[in-house]
């Protein structure tokens, strides 16, 4: 079968990239679209020697500094892929990869990432974090944003299965398009982590110093536990109000943006790796159980499900119920009190289900579930030139 793939844009390799890179490899013949490409050339290993076909986004000025800008175009630009000739057509979207026009006799699997948050259910978050809450410009934000929802709602029937990477995006499908939706897990590559049993008498978290990884407040946390050590390694806009919260606290340490290998050699040593954010999946917390790490994590998005609670079997980690200091504190807390009967070995097998093998084995069988379900429901054999 002839297979296509749509991406929403290449300008990074992250975690999309990474669903990404497996799909590739699963289906090697693949033909790849992309809204437009401005990966730079050491890291385009990935693709494996492709290069995608892209929009007219690719050539309007300034795209490859401001590509977001152009957003409101772009559901008109990935309705100008044609992926007519494919049989099988896979969609990688957390925007508009899966807006890409497809008819009855092709099969389009969605793999969804998150429907498009800023449009939906963090829109608010979106314009005060943006600065856009209020004045002329925020509500032609507003205005815009409510145009791509009614596309967004419209497009959800071009997807004969939708295929969420964690429980928590699933239910936002079923709240978002009304339909249900299969979970795969993204692949982390807990190979590229080692376990370690030994562990140092310091927290940790890294993340980009943006608003919704909340930093600031496991800083603000850490500063009233002097007792307790932190390091915090990542770089980002927030990073000057992170620099000023933790200025004065000689037990928090920041070590802004670092190589791989420091990164994983103090995701290995960590006594607990700290994560605030609400999450679609979030990688950070399952690889720092790939190193035998526990987690204290926000008790919301994917981290429940990549995470095992004190009241499960086999524990990895603590939940707090708020995103405050305060909830940071009790959890850490907790941590303290209870967190020497967590196993490193335990935090390791937990991982080990969100590995890479298990991602492309579980994808692969879903594929071939709905390309047979697909077939039985039959298809014209006919073709144009055959009809009198």
């Amino acid at each position: 079968m002839k297979v296509a793939i749509i991406h929403d844009w290449l300008t990074t390799y992250a975690g999309a990239e990474r669903v990404l890179e497996q799909l590739l490899l699963l289906y090697p013949r693949a033909d790849l679209f992309a809204v437009c490409d401005f990966l730079p050339e050491d890291s385009r290993g990935f693709l494996r020697g492709r290069t995608p076909t892209t929009t007219f986004i690719q050539r309007l000025p300034g795209a490859r500094r401001r590509y977001r800008g152009y957003l409101p175009l772009m559901p008109l630009a990935i309705e100008q892929l044609d992926v007519s000739a494919y049989e099988v057509v896979i969609s990688s979207s957390h925007a508009v990869a899966k807006g890409v026009l497809t008819g009855p006799d092709q099969l389009h699997v969605s793999y969804v990432h998150t429907p498009i948050r800023y449009a939906w259910d963090l829109q608010h978050q979106y314009l005060r974090e943006s600065g856009l809450a209020n004045g002329l410009k925020g509500w032609l934000v507003r205005w815009l944003l409510h145009r791509i929802r009614m596309w967004d709602a419209r497009t959800e029937k071009g997807v004969d299965v939708f295929v969420a990477n964690s429980a928590f995006i699933g239910r936002r499908i079923a709240k978002v398009y009304r339909r249900p939706s299969a979970v795969v897990y993204p692949p982390v590559d807990v190979n590229a982590f080692s376990l370690c049993e030994e562990k140092d008498d310091f927290y940790f978290t890294a993340s980009r110093l943006v608003p919704y990884k909340r930093v600031d407040l496991i800083v603000q946390a850490f500063s009233q536990m002097p007792q307790h050590r932190l390091v915090v390694m990542g770089d980002g806009p927030e990073r000057d109000k992170i620099e000023r919260l933790a200025r004065g606290y000689p037990n928090i340490q920041l070590l802004g943006y670092q190589p791989n290998a420091v990164l994983n050699e103090h995701m290995r040593r960590a006594k607990a790796f700290v994560f605030a954010a609400e999450e679609d999946f979030g990688i950070t917390p399952v690889e720092a159980q790939a190193c035998g790490t526990p987690v204290i994590a926000y008790g919301r998005g994917g981290a429940i499900e990549t995470v095992r609670g004190p009241e499960q079997e086999r524990a990895t980690g603590f939940f707090f119920d708020t995103q405050s200091a305060a909830a940071i504190v009790d959890g850490v807390r907790r941590f303290e009190e209870f967190g020497g009967a967590i196993s490193a070995s335990d935090c390791r097998a937990n991982a080990e289900r969100f590995s890479v093998a298990n991602f492309r084995k579980a994808f692969a069988e879903l594929m071939e579930r709905e390309w047979s379900a697909f077939m039985a429901r039959g298809r014209p054999t006919y073709r144009l030139a055959d009809r009198s």
